[in-house]
């Protein structure tokens, strides 16, 4: 009863401490930020005059901001390490030339009881049961054997890649960048590509749909699955994320009996060239129907999804985003200003 009534106590302290946290969206300018945050990124920086400063990158589940802190720069390094959640007392501002940061006046490691881990992690808008059944009812639709075969490989329910691959994070940044942020866009994309076929003479849809699916399973050993901080892994940043889904898609291939080698060469020319140039990462340009249409949905999927990223940090009242990189500019969200 004793360690009950403790139990308690304890939740009921947590429940009260996330309570006082204002969510990271919701912050105004001039107001004070005292909570408990996820370290997204952390950077020692150097002053004119040499001296040490503090960037960081804030989480929280309704999206991040960054933080920078002027003064025991070092210390509060060594504090914030990726991944950490740290305990912030300071106040935000909003900037017309550097945009929205909070100001740091305290930071230390935050206590067990002092947070709840669902509170600090981005989340999608899409339930895992909802997309899994979207997925599996778009893999019914390959009839081609071989490929059944592959797809099965991956993504059957008893298999290894297939449990990293539906908690895998699609980005570290940009877009989809949470748990099971993989398998909502290869979903996405993977539903486009296959509507899309139906208008394009000359395409083979359960090739492009395949492609589709596998294009981006590099990404469950390219990334790591902190959902507070995630990162590429050393695999990621030693080979890529193109060149891990290859090798695995065709070490696959090469352990199903008389594959097609056509069929194998078409499937793994997406994957490739999904990127769609050599200076975005791609070995190889896409030069068939059904790459270049994995590509385009692709990009399009990635750029769309940083819109849902951008609107998930807006602050309320606010209709423009500040300048993004994936999008080479600002998004503007009217219907928020209506």
């Amino acid at each position: 009863m004793e360690q009950q009534a403790f139990d308690e106590q304890q939740q009921a302290l947590t429940d009260t401490l996330a309570s006082v946290r204002v969510p990271l969206r919701d912050l105004q300018d001039g107001q004070r930020v005292k909570g408990v945050y996820a370290v997204r990124e952390r950077e020692l920086r150097r002053k004119r005059d040499g001296g040490a400063w503090l960037r960081l990158v804030l989480g929280d589940s309704s999206g991040s901001v960054e933080a920078v802190a002027w003064e025991d720069a070092e210390a509060r390094y060594a504090l914030a390490a990726k991944g950490a959640a740290v305990f912030v007392a300071g106040g935000f501002e909003i900037s017309e030339r550097w945009g929205s940061k909070i100001k740091i006046a305290e930071l230390r490691e935050a206590a067990p009881d002092e947070f709840r881990a669902e509170d600090l992690e981005t989340e999608s808008d899409l339930s895992r049961d909802l997309l899994e059944s979207d997925l599996r009812e778009l893999l019914a639709t390959v009839q081609n054997p071989q490929l059944q075969a592959l797809l099965d490989r991956f993504f059957g329910e008893g298999s290894e890649i297939w449990a990293r691959f539906r908690e895998a994070p699609a980005a570290k940044v940009y877009h989809q960048a949470y748990r099971h942020g993989l398998l909502e866009h290869t979903i996405s994309v993977a539903q486009a590509v296959s509507a899309a076929a139906n208008f394009f003479p000359g395409i083979d849809r359960e090739i492009a749909v395949a492609g589709a699916l596998l294009h981006d399973i590099g990404k469950t050993e390219a990334y790591n699955d902190d959902p507070l901080a995630i990162d590429l892994t050393d695999a990621g940043r030693l080979q890529g994320e193109i060149p891990l889904g290859y090798y695995k898609v065709r070490r696959q291939i090469e352990e199903i009996p008389g594959f097609d080698p056509d069929l194998a060469q078409a499937v793994l020319h997406i994957i490739l060239s999904h990127h769609g140039s050599l200076e975005h990462g791609s070995p190889v340009v896409p030069a068939t129907r059904e790459a270049v249409l994995v590509h385009m949905i692709d990009n399009l999927g990635g750029r769309l999804g940083s819109f849902d990223r951008l609107e998930r940090e807006l602050p309320v009242g606010e209709s423009w985003s500040n300048f993004d990189r994936a999008l080479s500019g600002s998004a503007y969200f009217g219907q928020r200003a209506a």
